[in-house]
Order: C-alpha cells, then sequence, then structure tokens
C-alpha cells in the first residue's frame, strides 16, 4: 500500500523498502512489529508526538526502548516534556496511534532522533498507516527529515535500562 510517507521519500528520490505486516489493534507496541517485519526491535524506530511549554516536538526512539522526557526537554531547550494526549495525535499529524511519521504529517515538527540510529544499515520506521513501515538506510531517514526544513538532531533519548551504566 503506498503511503504519504512512501510518497514523501519517492519526491525526494530516497531508496525505500515497504513491509506490510498483520495489525492486531490490542498491540500495537514496536516490539511486536519488529517480531512481524523480521526485525530486531532496536532497528525498528517508534514516533512519538511530544508537547513541552507549548511546542510540539517528534521523538525517535528504539522500539525496545522508553523515551527519556528530561533528555528530550534539555536537548530541545525545554524545561518539561510529555506526550501529546492520544485525542490530539491524528488532528496534529493526519495519523493514527500505530502509524505515526515524520513524513507527510500535516506539520512538520522538529524532530529529534536517538543515536543509536547510526548504528544500522537499515532501520524500520512506521510509513504513515498501521501496518505498513518503511525499510531504509539512517542516513536517508536522517536525510529525509532535514528536508523537511525543520530543526533535526540526533542526540541520547532514551532512558537507561535498570541496573544499566548511568549516563
Amino acid at each position: 500500500m503506498k503511503t504519504n510517507g512512501a510518497r514523501y521519500l519517492e519526491g525526494l528520490g530516497i531508496a525505500f523498502e515497504l513491509r506490510e505486516y498483520e495489525v492486531d489493534p490490542e498491540d500495537l507496541s514496536a516490539i511486536t512489529v519488529a517480531k512481524k517485519i523480521g526485525m530486531p526491535p532496536e532497528q525498528v524506530f517508534k514516533t512519538l508526538l511530544t508537547v513541552g511549554e507549548g511546542r510540539h516536538i517528534f521523538a525517535v526512539v528504539p522500539g525496545d526502548a522508553e523515551l527519556d522526557f528530561k533528555k528530550l526537554a534539555r536537548a530541545a531547550g525545554l524545561r518539561k516534556a510529555e506526550m501529546v494526549s492520544l485525542k490530539d495525535v491524528q488532528p496534529l499529524t493526519g495519523y493514527i496511534r500505530g502509524g505515526v511519521t515524520i513524513f507527510g504529517a500535516k506539520k512538520a515538527f522538529p524532530v529529534y532522533v536517538d543515536e543509536t540510529v547510526v548504528l544500522f544499515d537499515k532501520i524500520s520506521v512506521s510509513a504513515g498507516a498501521r501496518g505498513t513501515q518503511l525499510i531504509l538506510s539512517p542516513e536517508d531517514y536522517l536525510r529525509a527529515a532535514a528536508a523537511l526544513e525543520v530543526a533535526v538532531e540526533t542526540v541520547d533519548l532514551t532512558k537507561v535500562a535498570a541496573g544499566g551504566p548511568a549516563t
């Protein structure tokens, strides 16, 4: 299925693969998506819409990680950041939960991507619809994000796992 995200990448001449999977509306987790598309969860990035001080920001983190809101706020120069209310996701992005992508969203918001994105040859992100993922190189993802003409940064955005090293 061709999505807004796929059309956006095509418009930039960026190579990608569309990978479709069966959606379970009761389990939209990135870890489940990773299993269904045959990729490790750390290579399947989830796109989260956050808000802080009235500013909306996309945070893109590995599927097996949890967003550290304090790190995001620091990176964005905010005192605090939090998830946007679920009821506001579709009006702000044009996408429903489980299908949010930065590409083709109603409005381009600043994008903060976890720095681990560059560790892989290929990553997966939502194509803009539940059940469809875009597989592309991290470099192409970041290049396409920058083409949105918004701030795009790679920073450490994830919480340290229990028992892991402190950052």
